[in-house]
């Protein structure tokens, strides 16, 4: 039986411990503001705001797939038509606006940047993780095979670091290339933890940080960069992205547990095959008895797994409130993200991020 992703009321640690004090006001939660959306209609709503902005940077990231080598276009457009919230472009797109953006097409190629950044670690993840589903479709790897995967991953880094350049902006590819370095380390450090339940919630946080928050953070400070903003409107705008880009991994290692395969778009369970240390299972291991953490080593830490072992898994983190637990520290998370929108006077657009930065902890893929 496949756990419901729901929150109650059970707290792993003392919640919100990163919520940063000096953050002068507050923003409305979505609760306490009639009529805000709380599902995916807040993505669209922001969809819609930058509907002209998207559709450009869409024709970009088209143009710039291309090469006369065959593959390359090929497997390429396999990933276009798997479809995507293109929810990093997205911030790229409506942070710059929040800050006053009005003219030329910089944030547009930034946010085609962000994109295949984010598109080519996924290239390169799903080689890592053996995975076969992206998105409710064959991975690239599982259609063309790993090497092409890997070879096609490069040749996005490449043309993003081409988009930095063309920018012309230092800061923009320091913000950039920083990223991009930091996305490795996550994963390299993801690689280390694994299959290792003495992992403590802060290292776990530190994987999540690089392999998924940077580039969030990245993609939205961007967008006070090319709007000639100052550093605190631009740190303020990294901070959302950071802690956005954590909410939202913390989510999507719920949905491992909790979602129903069709809807998430990939395997259920993947994690758990894979040996991944995540919250869920950080949490059912903290909260079990000894013979639940007799299974957790057996199953993560000595990868001996049967077919059940994966419903057992699922019986064990509902029983012990983990996808609660991981919920509401993503929550948290977001908290803290809206509060940093507070450093920019009210908008639609600090609406819409607000709204859309809780939608990342209603999303059920």
């Amino acid at each position: 039986m496949v756990p419901r992703l729901q929150r109650r009321a059970i707290d792993l640690k003392p919640a919100c411990r990163e919520i940063e004090l000096g953050v002068a006001a507050t923003l409305p939660s979505t609760a306490s503001r009639p009529g805000a959306p709380t599902d995916e209609a807040a993505l669209n709503r922001l969809v819609a705001l930058v509907h002209d902005d998207l559709e450009a940077c869409n024709r970009t990231i088209v143009a710039r797939m291309q090469s006369p080598v065959a593959l390359i276009p090929q497997l390429a457009a396999h990933l276009v038509a798997a479809g995507g919230k293109r929810l990093r472009p997205l911030l790229t797109l409506a942070s710059a606006r929040l800050s006053g953006y009005a003219g030329g097409e910089r944030h547009i190629n930034l946010a085609a940047c962000v994109e295949f950044i984010h598109t080519a670690t996924l290239l390169h993840d799903d080689v890592v993780d053996e995975s076969l589903l992206r998105r409710g479709l064959a991975s690239a790897n599982a259609v063309f095979g790993n090497k092409p995967s890997v070879l096609v991953g490069d040749f996005l880094f490449a043309r993003a670091f081409q988009l930095m350049v063309a920018d012309g902006s230092l800061k923009v590819l320091e913000i950039l290339s920083r990223a991009a370095a930091t996305i490795a380390e996550g994963e390299v450090l993801q690689l280390v933890t694994q299959n290792d339940l003495a992992t403590t919630e802060e290292r776990y946080l530190e994987v999540v940080k690089g392999k998924t928050a940077a580039l969030f953070s990245a993609a939205c400070e961007v967008g006070a960069v090319v709007a000639g903003r100052g550093a605190a409107e631009q740190a303020a705008l990294a901070e959302f992205g950071l802690n956005l880009g954590i909410a939202f991994q913390l989510v999507d290692d719920a949905l491992d547990y909790a979602a129903d395969q069709a809807t998430l778009g990939k395997t259920v369970g993947d994690d758990f095959r894979e040996g991944k240390i995540t919250l869920p299972v950080l949490a059912a291991f903290a909260e079990g008895d000894q013979g639940e953490r007799d299974f957790w080593h057996r199953t993560i830490e000595a990868s001996e797994q049967t077919e059940a072992d994966l419903e057992h898994a699922l019986r064990l983190i509902e029983r012990r409130g983990a996808i609660s637990a991981t919920l509401d520290r993503a929550v948290c998370f977001v908290d803290t993200a809206k509060l940093h929108l507070a450093a920019f006077p009210p908008s639609i657009w600090r609406e819409s991020l607000s709204d859309v930065a809780d939608y990342t902890v209603q999303r059920a893929r």
